[in-house]
């Protein structure tokens, strides 16, 4: 059978892997790397992602991908430590002592979000799924707590549309992140970086005799009397990992709307460090950014021989004008940083980096199959209420299967 796989990210690439044993596979990347938002940049002698990533105690799947692909040995769990920034102050907020000192916060207030850490691994999140989480956050633990914690969150994972997500989101990432120790939350990494899960897929299609092909974006999709065709070429099955809104315009079916938003992840190094050995700091000041992650505070900075920041932001439609200088003139100043301290930078840009989980999101997720056509990806059933990489994983050997139970069902 031939298949088309629309899209380079994890799922295609995992969707591939699965395929290529008993298929012909030809995938479609329209850019010049692989990976998608999980690639890399190849700077001096190491590598380092576009955009930050760790993977959590609970992600099975691709822990038994790993396995599969001969990397399990190179998953390291670290610590990584919290903050916010709030009144050009850095507060810690890792260890019992630290969030008792956190100004910003009452004790009753302390105390409420010590209830809902403990209670959201037990919620029932289909019940949250219309209810905005900012609401949910007011009516349950108080406006200061929204105020002084979770809207830095919000506005660091959703930009200006934070007031639409879901409280199913916020309950479900607080469950997943909620394995602390005393000094921080347990994370995993693969040592030298996860360009290394991505090599070994890439890998695993082209010794299989799979097809991918870089740098070539999708502009037709056609529903033919034997199958579909990518760009005038025809295929028994296709699976597109791409957005469902973008599919749609190449010639994908109507779907309902699922919205997406972009990223702008700046990552920058320099010689010294300058959050206070916190790994994720959060933004409740304004800033053209709602987080800065200092990767070298979660991988020892000898891997790297400098140290690397990311400045996170997201954002809706286009990238907001000349964010990559305001980005970092903002960090310099607020962060005491001369540019000539600043050894490089680079700035990633990703205009559907992610759907935005808003109130009602559940019904929009759509079936791996529709009118012949199998789809899969951040925006699948395995990403929510919380996307990951082990959700996109799923997504990618679950649309397999479903390919393949078809394709058994059409044979009988």
């Amino acid at each position: 059978m031939k298949i088309g796989i629309i899209g380079g990210g994890l799922t295609g690439l995992v969707a591939a892997h699965a395929l290529a044993q008993d298929h012909d596979i030809t995938l479609y990347e329209k850019m010049p790397y692989p990976g998608g938002c999980l690639s890399s940049y190849h700077i001096n002698d190491y590598w380092i992602e576009r955009y930050y990533h760790h993977c959590f105690s609970s992600d099975t799947v691709l822990f038994s991908l790993l396995k599969e692909l001969g990397l399990i040995e190179r998953l390291e769990w670290k610590t990584g430590t919290t903050g916010y920034l709030a009144r050009d102050t850095i507060y810690p907020l890792n260890t019992p002592l630290e969030i008792l000192r956190y100004p910003e916060l009452s004790f009753i207030d302390k105390a409420r979000l010590g209830w809902l850490t403990l209670t959201a691994k037990t919620a029932d999140l289909t019940s949250l799924d219309d209810l905005p989480a900012d609401q949910f956050v007011i009516e349950n633990l108080g406006i200061n707590i929204y105020t002084s914690f979770f809207e830095p969150l919000l506005k660091s994972k959703f930009g200006n549309r934070r007031k639409e997500v879901s409280a199913a989101w916020l309950i479900s990432r607080i469950a997943i992140r909620s394995n602390r120790g005393v000094e921080g939350e347990r994370l995993g990494y693969i040592r030298g970086g996860f360009h290394n899960l991505i090599d070994a897929l890439v890998s695993s299609v082209n010794s299989q005799g799979g097809k991918i092909c870089l740098q070539t974006p999708v502009t037709t999709v056609s529903r033919v009397q034997k199958g579909w065709t990518i760009n005038g070429n025809q295929f028994d099955s296709v699976i597109s990992t791409i957005p469902p809104h973008e599919l749609e315009r190449y010639g994908g079916p109507e779907l309902p709307h699922i919205p997406y938003q972009g990223a702008a992840c700046m990552t920058l190094a320099m010689n010294r460090e300058v959050t206070r050995g916190i790994y994720w700091l959060n933004m409740k000041d304004p800033a053209p950014y709602g987080a800065v992650v200092t990767h070298t505070n979660f991988i020892p900075v000898e891997q790297y021989g400098e140290h690397l920041v990311y400045l996170a932001s997201y954002f809706s439609g286009s990238v907001p004008p000349r964010l990559d200088e305001r980005m970092l003139a903002n960090f310099c100043s607020r962060f005491s940083v001369s540019p000539d301290e600043i050894t490089w930078n680079r700035m990633a840009v990703d205009p559907f980096a992610g759907p935005v989980y808003t109130t009602g999101y559940r019904s929009l997720i759509p079936r791996y199959e529709n009118k012949g056509l199998f789809m899969a990806g951040m925006f699948s059933k395995t990403n929510y209420p919380e996307r990951s990489m082990d959700g996109s994983i799923r997504a990618g050997f679950e649309v397999a299967e479903c390919l393949r139970k078809q394709e058994t069902h059409e044979q009988h």
